[in-house]
């Protein structure tokens, strides 16, 4: 796809088709990364960066009961001191 650049200021621009906008979830403001490999130019999203504490925040009880994982075996109750699961006192 080809599309005209266009001078802004000191700097030149290009206009992202709205489909490929769409299409990569990108919006006025979204910033992308530029880099020039050999004589091309590329523009890629950068990659999210997540922090625990925002990803914590999203879970709920309702996250946390949702999945059915079965009856506890082997040492992963931590309620039964019979079964290596009292943290701190493991051996």
């Amino acid at each position: 796809m080809q599309v005209s650049l266009s001078r802004w200021g000191n700097s030149l621009g290009l206009r992202i088709p709205k489909e490929v906008a769409g299409q990569l979830g990108l919006h006025p403001g979204a910033q992308v990364e530029v880099a020039r490999e050999g004589g091309r130019i590329v523009i890629s999203c950068p990659r999210p960066r997540y922090r625990l504490e925002d990803l914590l925040a999203a879970v709920t009880p309702d996250i946390v009961t949702a999945f059915d994982w079965g009856p506890d075996q082997g040492r992963e109750n931590p309620e039964d001191p019979g079964t290596g699961g009292g943290g701190a006192h493991d051996g």
